[in-house]
């Protein structure tokens, strides 16, 4: 297994090699989903503001590079990152790229495509697939292009998610369902056929998004923080599951992250979307490393979201309910 190499550490370009550039680009409908960016109070990038799209009409957006090979010709391995076009999403694409990978990249927004390029200038093969993950659809176009590579998935970062503040009362259900339907469904969706080409092989390392909110019942982000709890736990149960096959599954548990998640989920009013942040290529970094070592979970990145880390541990769920409705109820900003 390359979990421990210490080429996967290793910074700098992917190496020369790549092949011609090939772009058939595709329009989708819908909002932007991408990376999220967690925290108790935290959490992917977007409440969807109409509720769930129907996907790409005329197929996915894949930008294709055609070489395989490092210098010296030793194959490259290959990753997976969903929500690359933003935050943490884009710092995991990225940091993956210098640490020796290819890439498959997906993301809803045309951003993806901007984001590609500039880990094409890197010297990795990139594939760019710019889908709508809350469908099957949009997962098994995604899916498609992982296999038409004819090569095995070392890394998959499932990353995709969105976030929406807000007391229950008054926000709209069908957004709600479809942050469910993108942060929980997908996340599913995709991973079963990852798990089991891993397993298959009997080797492969998931990193999945939770977020530190996973650890508290968030008050005034209800369903997000609910997504996360599901998350977190399904990660736990499936790395016991998984002990044994030669798969890994490692949980990055962000905080507050300076992203554009705050004003996508309509938190720019709340004390923690006016509070500082972490820097999202700290949250990356830290995710990578955690993975690579074979961890299960790792809190991303400040001391304070460690500590909060801790506190969750032994705070009981009615304090911690009263303590996020503090930070994340609308017009309590400071």
């Amino acid at each position: 297994m390359l979990r421990r190499t210490g080429s996967l550490r290793a910074s700098g370009p992917c190496g020369a090699g790549t092949g011609s550039v090939m772009t058939d680009e595709a329009s989708t409908n819908g909002t932007t989903r991408s990376d999220p960016t967690t925290g108790p109070t935290t959490g992917p990038t977007t409440g969807p503001t109409t509720g769930p799209t129907t996907g790409p009409t005329t197929g996915p957006t894949t930008g294709m590079t055609t070489g395989m090979t490092a210098l010296g010709g030793t194959p490259r391995p290959l990753a997976l990152v969903t929500g690359a076009s933003s935050g943490i999403g884009t710092e995991l694409a990225a940091q993956l790229a210098q640490r020796g990978f290819d890439l498959v990249v997906t993301a809803e927004d045309d951003t993806l495509a901007v984001v590609a390029e500039a880990l094409r200038a890197d010297g990795c093969d990139v594939r760019a697939v710019q889908v709508d993950l809350r469908t099957a659809d949009g997962v098994a176009q995604l899916w498609d292009v992982v296999t038409g590579t004819g090569r095995p998935l070392e890394v998959v970062a499932l990353n995709a998610g969105v976030g929406l503040g807000g007391a229950f009362l008054d926000t709209d259900v069908e957004d709600e369902v479809a942050m469910v339907q993108l942060n929980v469904v997908s996340t599913l969706r995709l991973a079963k056929p990852v798990v089991r080409s891993m397993a298959a092989r009997g080797a492969g390392m998931v990193l999945v998004t939770s977020s530190i909110a996973s650890t508290m019942p968030g008050s005034f982000q209800s369903v997000y923080n609910a997504t996360k709890s599901f998350l977190q736990s399904w990660t736990e149960a499936l790395q016991e599951e998984l002990a044994g096959t030669g798969v890994t599954m490692t949980a990055l548990m962000p905080g507050p992250t300076e992203t554009n998640f705050f004003v996508r989920a309509g938190m720019e009013g709340t004390r923690v979307g006016q509070a500082d942040k972490d820097d999202p290529a700290d949250v990356a970094r830290q995710g990578l490393d955690a993975l690579l070592d074979g961890k299960a979970k790792v809190l991303a990145s400040s001391r304070s979201t460690k500590l909060q880390g801790v506190l969750s541990a032994v705070l009981p769920d009615s304090v911690k309910a009263k303590v996020h409705r503090r930070v994340a109820e609308p017009g309590q900003g400071v």
